[in-house]
Parts: C-alpha cells; sequence; structure tokens
C-alpha cells in the first residue's frame, strides 16, 4: 500500500513471475544465501527491499463509517505484527500507533503480520495529538480498561465512526484516554487469569464489532 520498491533478491531457479519487470536492482541467489538473508528458510522466493514511508495520522483516509484501532505505547514485535493482521483480516480501516517503543519496521512485525503491515493504513504520532484527531472528526471513542467503570464489551454499543483503544499488557491505558473515552469496556477474565494477551483481545473486539 504505497510502498516503492528499491530492490529485488530471487532464489536461484524462481521462474520469474515478474520479478524482471522491476526498474531496480533484481538479484538472483544461490538457495545457500538466499536461505540465510530470509526468516523463513525454505518457504519464500523473493524478497524486497523497499522504501520507508511516512505514517502522518493526516494522510489517513477516514469518513463517518470508519473504524480504527488505537494502540498506545505497544512494545512487544510480536503482539504488534499480530494486531496489523488481525485489523487487516478484520477489514478495519486503520490502525494507529501512539508513543510507540518498537521501531514499525522490526523483522518480527513484519514477518508476524504475514503481509498486514503492506495492507492496511498505519499512523503514528503521540496519544494528545491522536484524541485531538479523532475529536476533531468525531470518532466515538471506546477504551479498553479493567476499570470500575468499564462496561462488558457485549453489553454496549458501538457507534461509527469508531475508534477502538488499547493499552498496554502491564501498565493499561494512560487516564488521558478514560477521560476522553464514550465508554470504558471491558473483556471478564475467571480468576486465576487477570488479563489477556493484547492482540488476542483487540482480536476479540475487533470481530465483535464487525458484526454489529
Amino acid at each position: 500500500m504505497g510502498y516503492t520498491i528499491d530492490t529485488l533478491f530471487f532464489r536461484e531457479g524462481y521462474d520469474g513471475g515478474g520479478v524482471y519487470e522491476h526498474s531496480g536492482g533484481v538479484f538472483e541467489l544461490n538457495p545457500t544465501l538466499f536461505d540465510r538473508i530470509s526468516l523463513r528458510s525454505g518457504s519464500e522466493e523473493v524478497i524486497a527491499v523497499l522504501e520507508a514511508k511516512s505514517h502522518h495520522i493526516k494522510d489517513i483516509y477516514i469518513n463517518n463509517d470508519s473504524r480504527v484501532l488505537v494502540v498506545e505505547a505497544p512494545e512487544k514485535p510480536g503482539n504488534i505484527g499480530a494486531l496489523l493482521r488481525t485489523a487487516a483480516a478484520a477489514g478495519w480501516d486503520a490502525v494507529i500507533i501512539t508513543n510507540p517503543k518498537t521501531d514499525l519496521y522490526h523483522p518480527q512485525i513484519i514477518r508476524n503480520s504475514m503481509g498486514g503491515i503492506f495492507s492496511i493504513p498505519i499512523a503514528i504520532d503521540n496519544s494528545e495529538d491522536v484524541i485531538s484527531f479523532l475529536e476533531k472528526n468525531a470518532f466515538n471513542i471506546s477504551a479498553t480498561a479493567l476499570d470500575q467503570q468499564a462496561k462488558h464489551y457485549k453489553r454496549v454499543k458501538y457507534q461509527r465512526p469508531l475508534a477502538l483503544v488499547f493499552g498496554t499488557e502491564d501498565k493499561g491505558l494512560n487516564s488521558k484516554w478514560l477521560k476522553k473515552a464514550h465508554q470504558i469496556i471491558k473483556i471478564p477474565v475467571k480468576f486465576p487469569i487477570d488479563s489477556l494477551n493484547l492482540s488476542v483481545s483487540a482480536g476479540i473486539l475487533m470481530y465483535h464489532c464487525g458484526n454489529q
């Protein structure tokens, strides 16, 4: 989605599949060398080097029917990749990451997203500017938190445009989000479990909201 290919590498014996049409650098590698630079040895045939692009929130296209996933200060690359994969699979319109602690192009994020990183709009900004953007565009903010005010996720309505907001697994959401939220929701868990994995929780709610 909007990426420019700089260089292509393909495994020796690959039939081409259009790589020769690329105007940039194209290199054939023997299988041993190709597997050394590939994260998934034996399963890939082509590796692309792309030009990184900016992820300004103003560049995200939104309308009155939009649904965006907002994640504050995510750190674990595996979780971030899984979030992007699920958001893309569930048909959400964008993912907004606030106060990130991990480079978006971390290899594990790219790997775990299974292409999601390239197929869904992504914005990166600080929480204050994201809140301002959401309010300016009349988003209904549903914040997730284990809070006394939180309601069961099945007992609320999700009005669009919708922003579904998650915090970290250890600290949760910053209080500024809870003050701005139109509703606070939770997924109940049974003792002795006190929380769910971030990507699992987001997946449950993204699909639940999509069915309303």
